[in-house]
């Protein structure tokens, strides 16, 4: 194992469980466990385009105490005529602390005042990662508008070191991430902006009944998105143009970093808003070329560009390479782009039963996750459309906009089908859905959801699975500082029938989705295995190391103590 250092993490928190009589997979819980948000989008009926985007939502563990912690991103006033704020004190982002208990049940407590965090201005998506390796997670916050990089002190307050690092990227920023894209210790930032909007010269756009609606981002031109380096001294300097990524633009929404053509280095997929996506391939020395359309995930099958909203990256078929999915506007389809190795993709959206349940819809927030632990990465979708939909103006919804929920199971033959009915009543509720959040908030070995809503509460669904599978959580760090191994990879090796092994890739990271950060913690579901014959780590350093016969229905910390440093 050369040096692997490994420690036992919390296990089985109390968490809230619904009555044992109800069959529903998920159970809402935000308001009972002191989640009380409700989302402001300075709403001011001209249809100005920031009202309908927002906004994420974060899980970290900003106290290290070792469960998942809460932040939501908040909107603003547009204007002087926006919707009055019913709320107490003015609109600002959220940070709830986790105050989970071995005995008692899930609780959060609002902390922001405390946190030292002021995000008063309109708030997008959220970043977490430890970018100055003192082993406590930053906020890196995207705004319309400055955005804003929160250094955690390690006191439970954040201190405001956007002007000192040279991070404010002054745009309409949406998505970032945090990912170490030359290697050398120090998390990087990718910032994705979608389009630049000045609201003294909105455009006045209208629906096809005439009647005035939201502008398509056609509408706007695209604002270019921002790479920064991490110097190491707690400043960044930005690189986009001698990285190569000034070179083609995109009304950009989402982001994920992944290493998609298995060649050690970590690259970044960027999901466009009617523009091609792009595929950002690491050249290895500080440049990156867009492959996307050679690669086949820049355009649908049909050669279409599509409205990209949400994205994620992940191994869905168990092959160890990188699948995509990217969620898109109603009557069009969410996307599978499928690796065949060498970073090469195939649109096989229709062929996975993923295409005609989101004809209806337009999906934002989504991830690969295997909410049932039977070892296949499952999807959820959150859905909230952009343009009025003419059934609920009838009926006088005054936000008529919401849609309901989508969860589809894996089925382990390459395919899905959708589950979403025997999720839960709220589950399916129609709400504006936008950024998700996803991770094991109650550690008991399944992935819980946050969905942040556009003018709406924030929606804590708490997994149902009752371990019906046992599982394994690892948490990777770098041994001094106790960073966050963002972009290191895992092969799970479990004992197949016959002589035949059964492997489960797995990355870390807290990037993908819709405007969200996620648990950094991996935790993979087993099905039926009973044990795991051995972890092989793939670290960001390229140093591979190996953990036989792990303790599983547990968490267990893994420090890299050999690899580069």
């Amino acid at each position: 194992m050369s040096g692997l250092f490994l420690g036992v993490l919390c296990v089985a928190g109390q968490g809230l469980r619904e009555d044992a009589r109800s069959s529903a997979l998920f159970q809402e819980v935000a308001e009972r466990v002191g989640v009380r948000f409700q989302h402001y989008n300075g709403w001011t009926g001209q249809y100005h385009l920031p009202e309908i985007m927002g906004a994420g939502a974060a899980f970290f563990d900003f106290d290290n105490d070792g469960d998942l912690d809460v932040y939501l991103a908040q909107g603003a006033a547009l204007a002087p005529n926006s919707a009055k704020w019913t709320g107490p004190g003015v609109p600002s982002g959220k940070l709830f602390r986790n105050d989970l208990s071995k005995s008692g049940p899930l609780k959060f407590t609002d902390v922001t005042g405390k946190s030292g965090i002021v995000a008063t201005g309109y708030g997008m998506g959220v970043a977490v990662g430890d970018f100055n390796n003192d082993g406590w997670n930053d906020l890196y916050l995207c705004n319309l508008g400055a955005n804003q990089l929160w250094r955690n002190n390690g006191d439970g307050t954040f201190a405001d070191l956007t002007r000192q690092s040279g991070t404010a990227s002054p745009e309409w920023s949406m998505s970032a991430s945090f990912f170490d894209y030359d290697r050398d210790g120090w998390l990087d930032l990718f910032v994705v902006n979608y389009v630049n909007f000045d609201l003294s010269r909105s455009p006045v756009c209208y629906a096809n009944t005439t009647a005035r609606d939201y502008c398509m981002p056609g509408a706007f031109r695209p604002a270019g998105n921002h790479l920064f380096r991490n110097r190491g001294d707690g400043t960044f300097v930005e690189v986009t143009m001698a990285a190569g990524i000034s070179k083609e633009f995109g009304r950009g929404l989402g982001v994920v970093t992944a290493d998609f053509n298995g060649d050690g280095w970590p690259d970044v997929y960027v999901a466009n808003d009617g523009d091609p996506n792009q595929l950002w391939i690491n050249g290895k020395n500080g440049t990156f070329k867009n492959e996307a359309l050679l690669a086949g995930a820049a355009v649908n099958r049909n050669g279409q560009a599509e409205a990209g909203m949400g994205v994620d990256a992940g191994d869905f078929d168990g092959n160890g390479t990188e699948d995509i999915f990217v969620t898109h506007l109603m009557e069009e389809t969410n996307t599978l782009y499928v690796n065949s190795g060498d970073g090469l993709f195939e649109d096989r959206t229709p062929e996975a039963g993923l295409a005609l349940q989101s004809r209806r819809y337009t999906g934002f927030g989504t991830l690969w996750f295997d909410f049932d632990n039977d070892g296949w990465l499952d999807l959820h979708v959150t859905n909230g459309a952009v343009r009025v939909l003419q059934e609920l103006a009838l009926k006088k919804d005054p936000f008529p906009f919401g849609q309901p929920n989508q969860l589809f199971r894996n089925t382990g033959r390459g395919g899905f089908v959708d589950v979403s009915s025997e999720a839960g009543a709220t589950f399916q509720a129609p709400t504006v859905g936008r950024g998700v959040a996803y991770g094991d908030i109650d550690n008991d070995g399944d992935t819980d959801i946050l969905v942040a809503n556009n003018n709406g509460p924030a929606r804590l669904f708490l997994n149902q699975n009752r371990n019906l599978h046992s599982w394994l959580g690892l948490r990777l760090i770098e041994a001094q500082s106790g960073r966050d191994m963002l972009g290191a990879r895992v092969a799970i090796v479990l004992k197949g029938t016959g002589k035949k092994e059964k492997i489960l890739w797995r990355r870390v990271r807290t990037d993908g989705g819709y405007l969200s950060a996620h648990d950094p913690r991996l935790l993979a579901g087993l099905g039926p295995a009973t044990k795991v014959q051995l972890v092989r780590i793939f670290w960001p350093s390229g140093q591979v190391e190996e953990l036989k016969n792990p303790r599983i229905r547990s968490y267990i910390v893994i420090k890299e103590v050999s690899g580069k440093k």
